[in-house]
Formats: C-alpha cells, sequence, structure tokens
C-alpha cells in the first residue's frame, strides 16, 4: 500500500511539473503578427475589461466550466456599450445574439459554456442583472451566451453547471492575466484534434495609429489543419482533419470575444468581428460544417456608452473615421491568432467522461517542426 501511494503521489508530482512547463506562445520565442501587446498580452489589457472563470471538474465524468468577460466593472445594464456580433459558421446557439445586432449594444456580462447549459447562463445573467441596485424597475433582459460542446470529455447531458456557478464567474471577474487552457468554459473542449481551451492575447497599436488596444478571448473546439505562423504543424504531426477519409472530425466551434478601447460603433465592430475569421483561419481551422463559430465585438471606451434612461433625445459621441479602421483590423486578425495558439500550448491532456483521453499538444515536437520551418530561430 506504501508503495502504491508513492507511486501516485509521484504521478503527481510529474503531473504538476508538466503542467507548469506549458508555457504561452511568446515564450518559446514564436512571434505571431508584427504588433507590440499589451501588458499581459490579454483582452484584460483593454481598459476596464475584466475576466472571470469558474472550472468545473467531478470525478471522472465532469469536465466543463463557465467563462465571463465583463465589458466594464459597473452596470451594464444602465451603461450599455457599442457590440456588434459576426458569424462564421451558424451551427451553434448564441443566445441574445439578434437584440445585440439590432440595437448595436449589449447589456450584459458575456458568458461561454457548454451547449446545453446556456438556459441555465441566461437564467443566472438575469439573476445578475435584476439584482443590481438601479434595475429595481427592469422587466426585459438580453443575456448573452455563448457556447461550444464539450461532450466528448465532459458528462454534457447531465448539465453540471449551476447558476451559482454563473454568478461567481462574474463576481470573480477581475484584471490582470488571465487564466488559459484547461480552465473555465475551455475545460473540456477539443482543438484540432489536441486538447483546447481557453486563450487569450492582445495588441497595442502605436500613438501614431492612435495608441488603442485590441483584446481577444476565445473558446476553442473546432478542427482543421492546424498550423503555427504558416509552419504546418499539424500535417507533420499527422493529426489533421480528414487524414485517410476523414478519420478524425473537423467539426465543434470556436467563440471569439473581440474587445478594443477605440471608439469604435458597432458598424466598424462587425466590421472588427469579420476580422477574426481571418485569425482563426491562419492557424488552419476551416469553419466546417458542423460549427458554431462566432465573433462577438465590443468597444469598452467610456465615451460610447449607452445609458438606459435619459431625458436627452439625441446622443453625441466620436468615432473613429473608417479610413483609420485597418490597424485595428489588424490587431484584430495577430489577436485572434495567438489567443488560438496560446489555448493549444497552455492546455493539457486530460482525461473525461467514458475514460476518453485528449492529448495536449506534443510541445517538444511542435518546437522541433517550428525550428525546421525557421519559425523558431537560434
Amino acid at each position: 500500500m506504501k508503495h502504491r501511494l508513492l507511486f501516485v503521489l509521484l504521478i503527481l508530482m510529474v503531473t504538476v511539473a508538466e503542467a507548469q512547463e506549458r508555457k504561452r506562445v511568446r515564450e518559446y520565442g514564436i512571434k505571431i503578427g508584427v504588433l507590440p501587446t499589451g501588458q499581459w498580452n490579454a483582452i484584460t489589457d483593454v481598459p476596464g475589461v475584466q475576466v472571470g472563470q469558474v472550472t468545473v471538474v467531478k470525478g471522472q465524468d465532469v469536465r466543463t466550466g463557465v467563462t465571463a468577460i465583463l465589458p466594464h466593472g459597473g452596470n451594464l445594464f444602465q451603461e450599455k456599450v457599442p457590440a456588434a456580433v459576426f458569424v462564421g459558421n451558424g451551427f451553434g446557439k448564441l443566445a441574445g445574439s439578434t437584440q445585440v445586432r439590432e440595437l448595436g449594444n449589449l447589456e450584459t456580462p458575456i458568458v461561454l459554456t457548454n451547449t446545453l447549459s446556456v438556459a441555465t447562463a441566461m437564467n443566472a445573467l438575469i439573476t445578475h442583472t435584476l439584482r443590481q441596485p438601479g434595475n429595481e424597475k427592469v422587466q426585459s433582459v438580453n443575456a448573452l451566451v455563448g457556447e461550444t460542446n464539450d461532450g466528448g470529455l465532459n458528462d454534457i447531458r447531465e448539465r453540471h453547471i449551476t447558476e451559482d456557478h454563473v454568478l461567481t464567474a462574474i463576481r470573480k471577474a477581475q484584471s490582470g492575466a488571465v487564466e488559459e487552457g484547461n480552465t473555465g468554459a475551455g475545460t473540456g473542449t477539443i482543438c484540432f484534434g489536441f486538447k483546447g481551451g481557453i486563450g487569450t492575447a492582445s495588441r497595442k497599436l502605436p500613438q501614431s495609429l492612435g495608441g488603442y488596444t485590441v483584446g481577444v478571448l476565445v473558446q476553442t473546439n473546432f478542427g482543421g489543419v492546424l498550423q503555427i505562423a504558416g509552419a504546418p504543424v499539424g500535417e507533420e504531426l499527422g493529426k489533421f482533419s480528414f487524414r485517410q477519409q476523414i478519420l478524425e472530425k473537423a467539426d465543434g466551434s470556436c467563440m471569439i470575444i473581440v474587445a478594443t478601447d477605440a471608439p469604435v460603433d458597432a458598424r466598424n465592430l462587425e466590421r472588427m468581428a469579420s476580422r477574426a475569421m481571418l485569425g482563426l483561419g491562419k492557424t488552419g481551422g476551416i469553419a466546417s460544417n458542423g460549427s458554431g463559430d462566432y465573433v462577438i465585438a465590443f468597444s469598452a471606451n467610456p465615451g460610447l456608452r449607452v445609458p438606459y434612461e435619459t431625458v436627452q433625445k439625441t446622443q453625441t459621441v466620436t468615432l473613429l473615421r473608417n479610413d483609420e479602421m485597418s490597424p485595428l483590423f489588424m490587431a484584430t486578425i495577430e489577436a485572434t491568432e495567438e489567443a488560438i495558439l496560446n489555448s493549444l500550448f497552455k492546455a493539457q491532456t486530460t482525461q473525461g467522461k467514458d475514460k476518453t483521453s485528449v492529448e495536449a499538444l506534443p510541445l517538444e515536437k511542435t518546437i522541433q517542426i517550428l525550428k525546421q520551418h525557421h519559425v523558431i530561430r537560434p
């Protein structure tokens, strides 16, 4: 018994060590794009944006969670923010999207979870909103909830996510570094046949281009042929969709959240959101038939907030001109690409439902491939 206990402890120590050794993309000398990152290289580099997560792991079969993104720390219903939605492929359940597209703003935090927990997350967002001081007379709430299906590793049918999980994620939301990989809504996800998860990245424009920040957070659960900075990593690892008459399915989903502090309205936010799909494409994603690929973009710029109640009939705001949008497009593409890669690099091998095991991206082999293709230089 003693020897068995020591063996188990040794395995746990090795597992912890492996987890600690997994770093973000840039820590391996892999540079994505040309623009500099923000302080945290995360969506929280956009001033005011906060992220909170709850990871739900129980026994052998439960591998799921919640990720909440707050555009600002105040009362979102009373101070709505400009927002837009772009649909890359609509095989999914993005609750609340039609009102965002119609009115061009959002009024609750954005919650990401698993497919069968969307209704629970909506109820929690409604509860959160109705409880906030100042909302005592509110009778309609447009809860915004996105999802990917983690049923490969998680006992999704039992719907283990509770309203308290969602409320806790919102309550825990903060600025600063964001946990990535097997965490929150990414706990049970799979990407390119490897363990996926939550990933984030940011870009900071130089002052000559406005000095604005673009931050992206992703929940990766999709397929294709993995590429890293143009290198055919998935192909050389022998793990990619359509290999030998589609031995591995490409279906899945990717939720992409784009935030900026630039004074951009809903129309140009939708243009930014569409560029995020280019970032997904650069990683080898194909937006397959069964993939729910959605982008939610919002501006956290305080000058653009939309008051719920006001005696004013008009609102005067300062907006960025169309001719100034291209740098933000580039920032969105770069940050999306790097956020997806960070989700893979930080994710850990996971065993879940029915003893299904999904291996993490093999970093040692991946680094060798990247060196061979001169992505990483001595």
